[in-house]
């Protein structure tokens, strides 16, 4: 898994603590949902509206 981390946390109400922090989608799912993980290695299935591309 060589993926950069190229996406950014943008949602405040949803995980406040991580808002700006630096992470990637290791898989997609239905519904416009996706599985997410941060730099430390948390994961999460949020919505994709939440991250954004760096750019």
């Amino acid at each position: 898994m060589s993926a950069a981390f190229d996406r950014v946390w943008r949602w405040r109400k949803t995980l406040p603590d991580r808002k700006g922090t630096r992470c990637r989608i290791r898989a997609r799912g239905t519904m416009n949902s996706c599985e997410i993980e941060f730099e430390d290695g948390a994961r999460f299935i949020v919505s994709r509206f939440a991250v954004r591309k760096v750019t």
